[in-house]
């Protein structure tokens, strides 16, 4: 947090050669590359949210709740003082504030409040601005976001709960449904036997009404997101085989349920949201989609969540690039400014291109996301997939970079790369690891042709402004059409259509100089294996002025 008027004329030295506070920024009026594609995707309307949003989350305030809440992370409480059975996590009042922020600004509901018309492409962009801020909240926040469509394939079961969810404010405390503000939902779908393979569960839903909705479940969930929502989508053996269940925190008779959490992970990162182990001692629950549907249901969710993933990841990979070049415009090492230095700012120019491409490329899957026809809805499936393979993999090496670009102060905790390092890696890994993303991809290639016809429709669109793209598309096309690859190709499949697609994305909407430093450096053969490593004659002076003129 800035401080009034810090003494720089110390008794040993003068503080000299140090960047300004990073605060008080319009963390949107800042990223031409974010502003450019969420307009261009969803229209001028989502200026205004995304507007606000951005001013609240770069001001000190919130960079300062964003500290807090990791710095204090959640504890598990699973008694009160009387000896009786809580299960109840206890937040920071930081986490509180930012989870009450997010959903003031409808980053969980702004998708399904317009109804499609922009809106998937709205909660993307609004989630990668609060990332920048805090990226715990963010896992609640697509939850609830992502769990509409399942709730809406049961308008019994779900209707309560979307009446609650769509328009709702956070109100953190346990209490009945129809005494709150608005709700939270999670998930809890793997055990310890099967992680993503969900068929190997062992949990069981007992029948309770013969043959309504209503069960009792038994057994166990290794990895529950966000415990303290206030119901969870979750899968279990009915005797018809796996289905999903919406197991609430409070049941029926207004007890609390019998969801009991046996430990908080202490994980690498993401430390402001509380993952669980839980157990289910015959906890109600009500079947949501057909018995025996479990997966076809809850796959709906997952689809939606990994659109958070990317989004998330793009977050984290802006905050990282905007404290690099903060930094090194502030700092001068041998007579000139360190952004001014050739080796720096080739860098820069590197990463900047690489941040642009993935700005276009999630905003473009989130348009998908709301398209009405089978050609977006089938570019959505494959088009998201290959975004979280490839933009999580790159993320980790990205923030590293950034965080060289400080030195020895990016490595210290109190600046933001360490906690935006730590967060990273998260999000190749929930939703899917990369082997489960890249075959999944291989799947949908398989089972649908609208999948196929969807991503040559997109990468044609590209046609004819670079001869080079064009043979690459056309290459890569005819490897997909001559036979379906083998499984040890999968990974291959994902990132190469992942970069073919940045790469249509850029050269029909980026300015010629980041344009073409993407082509020669990610398909051509002009470049290293770091950033900033190599040859040709780029226009890197308007790659990065793009990033300082935002």
């Amino acid at each position: 947090m800035a401080r009034h008027a810090p003494a720089t004329r110390l008794t040993t030295h003068e503080v000299t050669n140090q960047p300004e506070e990073f605060a008080g920024k319009n963390l949107y009026e800042t990223d031409i590359a974010l502003k450019e594609a969420a307009q261009r995707e969803a229209g001028a309307w989502l200026d205004t949210p995304l507007n606000a949003l951005g001013a609240v989350v770069g001001s000190e305030q919130v960079l300062e709740l964003g500290e807090l809440a990791n710095r204090h992370p959640p504890e598990l409480t699973t008694f009160d003082r009387y000896g009786r059975r809580i299960d109840e996590v206890r937040f920071h009042p930081a986490y509180h504030a930012l989870m009450a922020l997010a959903m003031e600004h409808h980053i969980h509901d702004i998708a399904w409040a317009r109804d499609g018309a922009g809106g998937h492409v709205g909660h993307a962009a609004l989630l990668a601005l609060f990332t920048q801020a805090e990226a715990g909240t963010m896992c609640p926040m697509s939850m609830t976001y992502s769990c509409v469509p399942a709730l809406r394939r049961s308008p019994e079961v779900g209707n309560a709960w979307l009446e609650k969810l769509i328009g709702g404010r956070y109100d953190a405390p346990l209490k009945p449904i129809p005494d709150k503000a608005g709700v939270t939902i999670g998930m809890a779908m793997t055990e310890k036997q099967g992680g993503s393979d969900v068929r190997a569960n062992s949990s069981r839903a007992l029948p309770l009404d013969g043959g309504g909705r209503s069960y009792a479940l038994v057994g166990h969930k290794w990895f529950c997101s966000a415990p303290m929502s206030d119901a969870f989508l979750t899968l279990a053996y009915a005797p018809e085989g796996l289905s999903c269940f919406l197991v609430p925190r409070i049941a029926p008779d207004g007890e609390r349920n019998g969801i009991q959490l046996m430990r908080l992970k202490d994980k690498l990162g993401n430390r402001s949201n509380a993952s669980a182990e839980v157990e289910y001692h015959h906890a109600y629950a009500e079947l949501v989609g057909e018995p025996g549907q479990g997966v076809k249901t809850i796959v709906e969710m997952v689809h939606h969540t990994r659109l958070g993933t990317i989004a998330g990841t793009l977050g984290i990979m802006r905050m990282a690039l905007a404290q690099a070049i903060h930094h090194v415009s502030g700092r001068r090492v041998f007579q000139k400014t360190l952004i001014d230095q050739a080796a720096m700012r080739g860098v820069l120019a590197d990463l900047a291109v690489e941040y642009e491409a993935a700005a276009a490329l999630v905003m473009r899957i989130a348009r998908a996301f709301d398209g009405a026809d089978e050609s977006e809805r089938a570019l959505a499936r494959l088009g998201v997939a290959a975004a979280k393979y490839w933009l999580t993999k790159r993320c980790p090496n990205f923030v590293y970079e950034c965080m060289e670009c400080l030195g020895g102060a990016g490595y210290v905790e109190e600046s933001p790369l360490p906690r935006l390092f730590r967060e990273s890696p998260l999000n190749a890994i929930w939703e899917g690891s990369g082997n489960v993303i890249a075959l999944d991809i291989l799947r949908t290639l398989a089972r649908e042709p609208s999948a196929l016809a969807a991503l040559e429709l997109e990468l044609r669109r590209a046609a004819g402004v670079s001869a080079a793209l064009d043979r690459e598309i056309d290459a890569f096309l005819g490897r997909l059409r001559t036979g379906m690859p083998g499984e040890g190709e999968a990974r291959l499949v994902a990132e190469r259509m992942a970069l073919l697609l940045q790469a249509a994305l850029l050269v029909r909407h980026a300015p010629a100089a980041v344009a073409d430093l993407f082509l020669q450096t990610r398909l051509g053969d002009a470049a290293g294996r770091s950033y900033g490593a190599f040859e040709g004659a780029f226009d890197l002076a308007a790659v990065v002025e793009r990033q300082l003129s935002s």
